[in-house]
């Protein structure tokens, strides 16, 4: 697969509840534009339908990544054979689709993917023509055990200014097994783009870790800026294929893609901002999900 640098994330049009009107504009202008990665997951309340209804007549346009193992949301979890199969016969009938580019676990433990009932399961699909490729999504430990298993073509894991873990946990071996590396959360949730603590608690965790690393670019530069920099940041780490980026407003996609016109990070950046991470982060700071 030749993915683009960018690719959108589906949570957020699950979550926040976009309409099918708003979503066809975003999918269909980001394609015009040429994304051509589009990841979802089933537990993202209705992002697999959304998706369905508005760019399934343009298939061949891009490529179709979601997730399974939390089949009837976010906080259950499910991985026998049994129901991992049928999330996936589910997730293409919502998707309309014949077949996905990649289906991945959704943020197993290490004990889950030790036990191998789940991995056998997307070897499965695979072999029924459910899926070309399969992949784990999730971070520390668990997507080190991934990495090394072999079973998987893909890689999806956090990195970020505020998530640095597997730039040394993950990412060499998975070069060096030439995975496929997809960046989630890259711009590290924008957890700084208020002058104080967000309100979701899924921020909190960058939020603490950013206001620690008190990054100069971030202090010192307007929000557009600092948000480039910070996702310039995360497309220069070694091995990053695509970045996955979510939103609900179809006009972001064009801003996104704008901020990376500038290209990578040069290498005295992308070390400062390296440096500044291995200089304060203490072991506690692993990959989050």
């Amino acid at each position: 697969m030749q993915v683009s640098v960018l690719g959108f994330g589906g949570s957020e049009i699950g979550y926040e509840h976009a309409s099918e009107e708003t979503v066809a504009r975003l999918l269909n202008s980001a394609l015009d534009a040429g994304l051509n990665v589009i990841d979802t997951a089933e537990c993202y309340e209705g992002s697999e339908e959304l998706i369905g209804k508005t760019v399934s007549n343009r298939r061949k346009d891009f490529y179709l990544f979601t997730k399974c193992g939390h089949p009837r949301g976010i906080g259950s979890e499910d991985w026998s054979t049994p129901s991992l199969l049928e999330s996936i016969e589910r997730s293409l009938r919502r998707l309309k689709t014949d077949c996905l580019d990649l289906i991945q676990l959704h943020s197993c433990s290490e004990s889950v993917l030790r036990k191998g009932d789940a991995i056998t399961a997307l070897q499965s699909a695979r072999e029924k023509g459910f899926s070309r490729y399969i992949g784990y999504s999730g971070d520390s430990l668990a997507a080190k055990f991934a990495v090394e298993s072999g079973a998987f073509d893909t890689l999806q894991t956090s990195i970020n200014i505020a998530d640095q873990e597997s730039i040394e946990l993950t990412l060499p071996l998975a070069r060096e097994k030439q995975m496929g590396v997809i960046a989630k959360r890259p711009i590290a949730n924008a957890a700084w783009k208020e002058q104080h603590k967000p309100i979701d608690s899924y921020h909190h965790a960058y939020w603490d870790r950013l206001s620690k690393l008190h990054y100069d670019f971030i202090r010192q530069r307007p929000l557009e800026e600092s948000i480039a920099r910070a996702l310039r940041f995360t497309l220069s780490v070694p091995g990053v294929h695509t970045a996955i980026v979510g939103t609900t407003k179809p006009e972001r996609w064009l801003q996104n893609a704008k901020m990376i016109e500038a290209g990578l990070l040069n290498e005295s950046e992308f070390e400062a901002i390296r440096e500044r991470w291995d200089d304060i982060r203490p072991r506690t700071w692993i990959g989050q999900i």
